[in-house]
């Protein structure tokens, strides 16, 4: 599966993407390591990322977790991150998390990202609602649920454990199927 749209395309994790992760993550470190600090400690190396990149393949097969990379097509660079994770297949629910890299920030690629995977995590994962959780300063990613039509739930207390230990409020967001809507 790949989802193309302009100059990017949005696919699962392959094994051959433990170089490109590691140097994603490398580059990016101080976005990550507040609100994504485990997968920037477990991709800070190649031999970590081939790790961390087995696992997530598995993972994906074995729909526990659902981890996307973003690629620019032209070389096919990875320039940013969906995971589809938190499932709670009894609720039929799941939570997305996105990061995208610095030099990519502000261009829309996560907004359109995630509107090409709703539909796929609708139909062929059958959730039936996503959620977004961001802290309250993360206006980007507030402003992005709010584009793509997640509504705001409640603040949920204590919810994230940041990179240096702080522990934090995060705000919930969340989107229904709007095909099992009644």
């Amino acid at each position: 599966m790949q989802i193309d749209f302009e100059n990017y395309s949005i696919s699962p994790i392959q094994e051959k993407d433990a170089w490109r992760l590691c140097d994603f993550v490398v580059s990016n470190s101080e976005r990550l390591k507040a609100y994504f600090p485990q997968t920037l400690q477990q991709n800070l190396t190649p031999t970590l990322a081939q790790l961390f990149v087995a696992k997530k393949v598995k993972e994906f097969i074995t729909k526990k977790e659902f981890l996307f990379t973003i690629k620019e097509n032209t070389n096919r660079t990875i320039i940013g991150l969906v995971y589809v994770k938190e499932l709670q297949k009894i609720k039929h629910q799941g939570e997305l998390a996105y990061c995208i890299g610095y030099q990519y920030e502000g261009k829309g690629i996560i907004t359109k990202s995630i509107q090409k995977l709703i539909p796929w995590c609708f139909d062929e994962v059958e959730l039936q609602t996503l959620q977004i959780i961001v802290h309250h300063d993360n206006l980007a990613s507030k402003r992005i649920a709010d584009k793509i039509g997640f509504v705001w739930k409640r603040t949920l207390p204590k919810e994230h454990t940041t990179g240096n230990g702080e522990v934090v409020d995060m705000q919930l967001y969340e989107l229904h199927n709007p095909k099992t809507q009644v």
